[in-house]
């Protein structure tokens, strides 16, 4: 069970927030919230945060930074943050090319950052993918899990790709990547020239159809985030596709689990979190399309709740994007437009009707 804080955040200098799309925490308990500042009301400007925000485990905020540099290309579109066993800081984009804020071009890369914002590497350049089979360019890459037993950077790959790549977390070096079901990924079917652009956090693959009986597609549909258990089990939101699939770290498919299939939403398996104790043994995911959080069983992926719905009042959400969980089993949630905010959910305990 979980109540909400409407107290946190709280940022300093009248900073506002955009488009929260990811929020992470660190091994020390702190929050790292990734937003655009360039989806800030033009009104309101000159009170936008820093892209990258970090708050101590208290709630007190530490440090901003991020953006355009000489050194690295920041991504036009902010959508992923991932911090490390490492302390590292680990930034992706997704910007598509026919839907220019910044710059025409596409957010091919992945940065990699210290903790106080010094730039370490960057891997894959904008503009540059070749598609599935590329091993050195991203396309609009979503999520990075780094898991520390194998030092090994897993990539959900993503808006504009179809993938799972996994990386050398030190050099960036290409290792392996698979599809859904452990397919070989193949390049979407191209658009027509004057299909109306989407925006980055929209549709951008074939819809699972509503509930068939059937596995759904032998291609994954947004391939919107990745996280990886402790006991070495690989599990990747496919959004699009309305379900959760399940790998061994060399890339075997396991199993699948989906996520409101038949409801009235579509992209509903945006972001998961797992709980804190040593086996994990709660899975949270973000239901972005219907505006709830539901909680599962890990190892059998058995569906016990859900809580929130639509609304901007604390505790509901709008365009619910990402979740993270921190060691006492507190939640944070983050929140696209038109939410444009974080949210903190604070575990109270267990219900007396636990399974």
């Amino acid at each position: 069970m979980f109540r909400v804080d409407p107290s946190w955040p709280a940022l300093p200098n009248h900073w506002v927030l955009g488009d929260v799309s990811q929020i992470a925490v660190d091994r020390r308990d702190h929050v790292w919230i990734l937003h655009r500042p360039r989806s800030v009301p033009a009104d309101q400007q000159g009170h936008a945060a820093p892209p990258v925000l970090e708050l101590d485990a208290a709630g007190k905020f530490t440090q901003g930074w991020g953006g355009m540099s000489d050194q690295y290309e920041w991504p036009s579109t902010e959508h992923g943050i991932f911090v490390d066993y490492k302390d590292n800081v680990w930034i992706g984009g997704s910007n598509p090319t026919a839907q220019p804020i910044l710059t025409p071009k596409s957010d091919d890369m992945l940065l990699k950052f210290t903790s106080k914002g010094k730039f370490i590497l960057q891997i894959g350049h904008r503009d540059q993918s070749h598609g599935n089979k590329d091993p050195e360019n991203f396309k609009r890459p979503t999520e990075v899990f780094v898991y520390a037993k194998t030092n090994e950077a897993f990539v959900s790959d993503g808006y504009g790709n179809r993938r799972v790549i996994v990386l050398n977390a030190d050099t960036g070096a290409f290792k392996r990547m698979w599809g859904a079901f452990g397919n070989t990924p193949l390049d979407p079917t191209p658009a027509p020239s004057s299909a109306t652009p989407r925006p980055a956090d929209a549709a951008t693959a074939t819809q699972a159809p509503l509930d068939d009986g059937t596995p759904g597609p032998q291609q994954f549909g947004t391939v919107h985030g990745v996280k990886v258990s402790n006991d070495g089990l690989v599990y990747i939101e496919d959004r699009n596709n309305r379900r959760i699939q399940v790998f061994s770290l060399d890339g075997k498919y396991l199993t699948q689990v989906f996520i409101n299939r038949g409801g009235p939403a579509t992209m509903s398996a945006a972001a998961i979190a797992f709980s804190p104790d040593r086996q994990q043994e709660f899975m949270y995911i973000a239901d972005y399309g219907n505006s709830h959080i539901i909680v599962l069983k890990r190892k059998t992926l058995e569906i016990l709740d859900s809580f929130g719905s639509r609304g901007s009042s604390p505790g509901d959400f709008q365009g619910l994007h990402h979740i993270a969980a921190d060691s006492k089993g507190n939640l944070y949630t983050s929140e696209v437009a038109p939410g444009h905010r974080a949210q903190k959910f604070v575990f109270t305990g267990m219900s007396g009707t636990r399974h």
